[in-house]
């Protein structure tokens, strides 16, 4: 009974997708998710990003690598999110 608990705990947590920009911690990722809203007043598409640290046990992602982070317990001060898959392998240029 516990384990499905779980699994539908999973479906309700934030995922987020964005671009490794840095790998240089250990089991950390440095994630940059990017949005796009319509400014209110010019009616602009505008562009922000954010960065998110991420736990990555495994040390699968590298830098240039599209990934998808899902909301977690907090591991660190700053690392509340978790890898969950690579979506794209990729050089960051």
């Amino acid at each position: 009974m516990e384990n499905t608990k779980a699994v539908d705990a999973k479906k309700f947590k934030r995922k987020l997708e964005g671009v490794v920009v840095s790998d240089k911690c250990s089991k950390t990722l440095v994630v940059k998710v990017e949005r796009k809203f319509k400014h209110s007043k010019y009616r602009k598409f505008v562009t922000r990003s954010k960065k998110y640290h991420a736990h990555d046990e495994k040390e699968i992602g590298k830098v240039g690598d599209r990934v998808r982070i899902i909301e977690s317990r907090p591991h660190s001060k700053l690392k509340k999110w978790e890898l969950l898959e690579v979506t794209n392998k990729g050089v960051l240029v």
